[in-house]
């Protein structure tokens, strides 16, 4: 029985399409007014640097938790109250917000769109993160057919429902969707619900993505190639 043909390229958002919080460090303090190298949690860059993201790994906290802990940690920094998760991320990111993108995503997504694949982002937390209406306010959002935000749906992965949410909605079958995610527990969670899933390395963005478009079955583009970011 031969495999079902890839249509879909559907990705997590933050860290897959943007860069994490933990390689910007520098750009936050400088945002915020702190001392260089006050921001020492370095999450999956050194584990052992943060121990809270180990509990995090270990299923102990949430991912939501983590950030929310981050989030109220950070604010007591410049001595705010902060107890939503978009406060960190807006404050942190400015206005500037294709300025948080990966190059290396944008070279994929337009490779992906280039050969005629559908797109799709299933997110846990795009709105929770980035605060209300940020699909309307960053313009590569407009290229996905399909956004799937557990902000609104309620249903998180790696919970079954929620791949099935964004699979009815491109109207495919769960085998032709290639997915995308840093969490090595919604990848697990995306490969029982039966879609082509893809570990992205936040430390190999480059490789992740073509390790993604072989499985879209997608040429990679000379930029990927040539590992000019890594």
């Amino acid at each position: 029985m031969t495999a079902p043909t890839a249509r879909a390229l559907v990705l997590d958002f933050g860290g897959v399409v943007t860069r994490t919080l933990f390689e910007t460090h520098a750009a936050t303090e400088r945002a915020l007014g702190l001392a260089p190298g006050t921001l020492t949690w370095r999450g999956p860059f050194d584990p052992a640097s943060d121990a809270l993201w180990r509990e995090m790994q270990a299923d102990r906290i949430s991912e939501r938790e983590y950030w929310l802990r981050r989030t109220r940690e950070v604010g007591a920094l410049v001595g705010e109250r902060w107890d939503r998760m978009e406060q960190l991320v807006q404050r942190a990111r400015g206005a500037d917000l294709d300025a948080m993108l990966r190059p290396e995503a944008l070279a994929a997504i337009d490779a992906a769109q280039a050969a005629g694949r559908r797109l799709a982002i299933l997110s846990n937390e795009l709105d929770l993160f980035y605060g209300a209406g940020f699909t309307q306010r960053l313009p590569l959002l407009r290229r996905f057919d399909v956004i799937v935000d557990g902000t609104h749906s309620g249903v998180l992965k790696p919970d079954a429902r929620a791949y099935q949410l964004v699979v009815q909605q491109l109207g495919l079958a769960p085998g032709e969707c290639v997915f995308v995610d840093d969490q090595l527990r919604n990848v697990a969670g995306a490969e029982r619900a039966g879609l082509v899933a893809v570990h992205f390395d936040v430390m190999q963005p480059a490789a992740s993505y073509r390790e993604a478009l072989r499985r879209l079955q997608v040429a990679t583009p000379a930029a990927l190639e040539m590992n000019r970011w890594e």
